[in-house]
């Protein structure tokens, strides 16, 4: 099978969309698939070999300069091709690039405005582009917001495309007025050009039903799952309890919730030798999120046993998921994935959550950790003391935590599915066009 699969890049970050996009690619075409990922704004960063191609459609740069400047609309495509360069556009993303939807509400709607909005200029390079390259079967796009690539693709190759939901609804929310509301009307307008919307989860597939108003006939879920190579059994201190957090440090993925239940558990515990680390994605620089968490745990006594270890690469992310007891990610939104609760359960290690979001599927069908109440720091350290003081709970945990990665989270598991579902559109559409030839002969 033929796939194009277009990924957008995060300016240089690790991203689990990413990750996802790539994990699925390479498997795919270790089956014997002809695979094109190619990625979008930025290149991609991944901490397993990278399949993406080089060329970088909609470049960043290019993007950004036609949205704030009419000359830049202008401009000769080898002009152009100066600032599309991969190389340059990854270099200036760590300095320059915005990823926070409260500054991005106009560049956004404009690229779902797509050939009709100010940025129709990448469209046209997109049309040449598809044309140069080799048809195929199915065409992938990777999230909601991108939704305006569909008409033009559908049009000019005349073949099946998809549209992958893994969680963009948190950046359309995080938009300004009157942006939210266009961006909203913007992308449901376009579902009809849309053959498959496919959800990384059944909580996302129920969600984004509503939100995006697609019809249900139209929405497939094809769960996550990681390649398994190097997730070892555990290996943690076991003198010292060590609670884990492991996502990007930002309010919404609830690190300071983490951080005043761990306050909570540690006066249960007394002087028993426990630890908090944490591990992810910050902005460089002075953080006054980060900050405001040290300070918490300082005010109680605690700070000696909070770390922060930072952005990870692979070997890094496996040996620190290793060294936890449990690993907690308190989100305050309804998490549409939850990659992190896999890969720490890939190691062994059980999980605390909030009882929203994709969270409560995960659990359920892996039996790794525990559900408790929303927004409460004390759920969270009532689960941290469970574990902490039923060694065999823990043990139980841990072992169902890694056989139930092992039995529903694999990216082989996720990559039957996904070829489950081209496999269907692209029989659909070759039902499509044989009669479109018969209705076209018989007249």
């Amino acid at each position: 099978m033929r796939i194009l699969s277009i990924t957008a890049g995060a300016a240089g970050m690790y991203c689990g969309s990413c990750f996802r996009d790539n994990a699925l690619a390479t498997e795919l075409i270790a089956r014997g698939h002809d695979v094109s990922l190619v990625p979008m704004y930025t290149p991609t960063r991944t901490d397993e070999p990278n399949v993406s191609g080089r060329r970088v459609l909609f470049g960043g740069i290019s993007v950004y300069l036609q949205q704030y400047s009419s000359l830049f609309r202008r401009t000769p495509r080898f002009l152009d091709r100066l600032w599309d360069s991969p190389r340059v556009i990854a270099a200036f993303s760590q300095r320059a690039v915005q990823t926070d939807a409260k500054l991005l509400g106009d560049l956004t709607v404009s690229m779902l405005e797509g050939e009709h909005g100010v940025i129709r200029k990448e469209f046209d390079k997109l049309v040449d582009w598809i044309h140069a390259e080799p048809l195929p079967d199915v065409i992938n796009i990777p999230n909601s917001l991108l939704i305006a690539l569909a008409e033009p693709l559908r049009r000019e190759v005349n073949r099946p495309v998809c549209c992958t939901l893994q969680g963009e609804e948190l950046f359309i929310d995080g938009l300004q007025a009157p942006y939210r509301e266009r961006a909203l009307s913007l992308i449901r307008r376009q579902v009809r050009h849309v053959d498959r919307f496919i959800a990384v989860s059944d909580y996302c597939a129920r969600f984004m039903s509503g939100f995006l108003q697609i019809p249900d006939e139209r929405m497939s879920v094809v769960p996550l799952g990681i390649g398994m190579a190097g997730y070892g059994p555990q290996a943690a201190d076991p003198d010292t309890f060590t609670v884990g957090y492991f996502a990007r440090m930002a309010p919404e993925k609830g690190l300071h919730v983490l951080a005043q239940a761990y306050v909570l558990f540690r006066q249960r515990t007394g002087h028993a030798a426990a630890a908090l680390k944490a591990a992810g994605y910050h902005t460089p620089g002075p953080s006054p999120y980060l900050d405001g968490v040290t300070r918490m745990l300082a005010n109680a006594g605690l700070a000696h046993e909070f770390t922060d270890a930072g952005e990870l690469d692979r070997q890094q992310k496996l040996d620190f998921l290793r060294q936890l007891h449990v690993l907690s990610v308190p989100a305050t939104y309804d998490e549409p994935k939850g990659l992190f609760l896999i890969e720490a359960m890939a190691s062994g290690v059980p999980v605390v959550q909030p009882r929203r979001g994709a969270f409560i599927e995960v659990l359920e069908k892996t039996g790794g950790g525990l559900l408790v109440e929303p927004d409460s720091p004390q759920a969270i350290a009532d689960g941290l003391y469970a574990l902490w003081s039923n060694r065999e709970q823990h043990r139980a945990l841990s072992a169902r935590a890694s056989a139930g990665v092992r039995e529903h989270y694999t990216v082989a598991q996720s990559t039957d599915r996904l070829l489950d579902v081209y496999e269907s559109v692209a029989r659909a559409d070759t039902a499509r066009r044989a009669a479109a030839v018969g209705d076209g002969r018989k007249g």
